[in-house]
This record gives C-alpha cells, structure tokens and sequence, in this order.
C-alpha cells in the first residue's frame, strides 16, 4: 500500500510541478482540501492552509488594528528572514477571505515589495467558521494568549458584544474576563445603557484565571 502511495503522489507532484504558476496554487490547494477531507486532524484549521491572492484578504471591521512602527519593522524582518510561519486565521465571506488573526502578518505580505514578491502576491491562510460575535471572541482570544490587547480596543468590543444582544457572562467566558475585569471595561465607556437589563453577579468568574488586559494587539 504505502509503495502504491509513494508513486500516486510522485505522479500527482510531477503533474502539478508542470502548471503555469496560477493553476499549480489552484491545483496544490485542491490537493490539500482532498487531504484534509480524509485527515484525522480536519478539525483543527492548520490541517488545511492554502495560498489565496493577497487583494481577497481584507480586514475585519470590528477591531482597530495598530502596531508601533519597531514591531511592524521587526515583523517585517521576521517574515523576511524566517518567511510564513503562521497562516493568516480568516472567515470566508462571498469571494473576500475576513481576517480575524493576523492583520499585520497580512499587511507585510501585501506592503513590503520584497516579501510580496517572493509569494508571487498570494498569502497563506486557514478558515474558520463561526457567526460574528464567536469571531470577534476568536480575535480577542489570539490577542490575549500573546499577553498583547489595549484597554480600550477591548472596551470597545465589550461594547459591540452587548451591542449584538450577548449576555455579561456570555461575553466574560468568550474574551476570558473575571466579572470584576468586565465590570471595569464597561465602566470605562461611560456607556450607563451597557449596565442595563443585565443581572450581574459577581459569584461567577469566567475562567479559572483570566489574563490581565495588556497594551497592544496584532490581529
């Protein structure tokens, strides 16, 4: 069987390594779907990464996303000297890929020439898909397990969280706040209507151990 396997994938190399480079991406992203469809890892999103065209990659519109120039610099560099070595995590919306991680990884490959260039203005990515407010968790989530997220980008998703109708204790176990962290960030938008019609108690905690909020984010 596995000899069977090493000539069925010799042969399917050779036929894809002669393509115009266009339709090699497209049939090498073929390839791996049909590899994930039977993998017994296709739950986690980093089984499959694909290469798609950097202009259908395109930001989020529910999180600002700012990063001090030194980092953007030496994220630049990183890719640079080390290339890709972290997908781009994103929502396919229609024809448009919605980043949900990895905003700036997205930017290096779309802005720096030399970096663009070198992946043929593709960018890698992994799918995955949730409704809207799970997604905007997924973007804070990334962020604070980087121990890296502003205060007041993370105020401002609370907001939109409450905005699409969530519960305190659903948007305290998404974002990983304690009850003490989110009353602090509603606090701090002066919106009094975020505190209304919602029961809270300070008897709950959100995770065993919610990470403090730190400064900057990368998503």
């Amino acid at each position: 069987m596995m000899n069977r396997i090493e000539t069925l994938t010799a042969d399917l190399a050779a036929a894809i390594d002669g393509l115009p480079l266009e339709e090699k991406v497209e049939a090498l992203n073929a390839a791996r779907r049909a590899l994930h469809a039977v993998s017994p890892f296709r739950s986690e999103p980093v089984d499959l990464v694909t290469w798609v065209l950097n202009d259908v990659v395109v930001a989020n519109e529910y999180n600002p996303n700012k990063v001090a120039s030194p980092e953007m610099a030496l994220l630049h560099r990183s890719i640079r000297e080390d290339g890709y070595t972290q997908p781009i995590v994103t929502f396919a919306s229609g024809v448009t890929s919605v980043v949900v991680d990895g905003f700036h990884r997205h930017r290096v490959g779309k802005e720096k020439a030399d970096v663009r260039e070198r992946i043929h203005g593709y960018l890698p990515v992994v799918a995955i898909d949730k409704p809207l407010a799970e997604r905007m968790a997924s973007t804070v989530r990334h962020n604070r397990a980087r121990g890296k997220h502003q205060v007041d980008l993370m105020s401002e998703m609370v907001v939109k969280l409450v905005n699409l109708g969530q519960s305190d204790q659903a948007i305290a176990r998404q974002l990983g706040l304690s009850a003490d962290e989110l009353i602090r960030l509603k606090a701090q938008t002066g919106i009094a209507s975020l505190f209304a019609g919602q029961p809270f108690s300070r008897s709950w905690v959100a995770v065993e151990e919610a990470a403090p909020v730190l400064a900057d984010e990368e998503a």
